[in-house]
């Protein structure tokens, strides 16, 4: 998946259009920009295996809180953006 089309994905997980599973697995195939230093991968890994795992359950459990989640995966996106655009 290319690096682009993760905005896309977000809004369609928050809208429910997305599952969480389908969204992990794009996510490991995400394409990142060679600009973005190591640990931007090593925090996506991160927070796409608690996606994976929150993918086991319907909704939030004690464990895994999918909003939560997604707001991780938003504000890892934004940081990216962010750092892109600095150069």
């Amino acid at each position: 998946m290319k690096f682009e089309s993760l905005q896309r994905d977000l809004k369609a997980a928050r809208a429910g259009e997305l599952d969480m599973g389908t969204l992990a697995r794009r996510l490991r195939g995400l394409i990142l920009p060679p600009a973005l230093p190591p640990k931007f991968g090593e925090v996506l890994a991160n927070i796409t295996d608690r996606i994976e795992s929150s993918a086991l359950f319907d909704g939030d459990s004690c464990s895994f809180s999918q909003s939560d989640l997604l707001a991780a995966l938003e504000l890892w996106e934004q940081k990216a953006r962010e750092r892109l655009a600095k150069g």
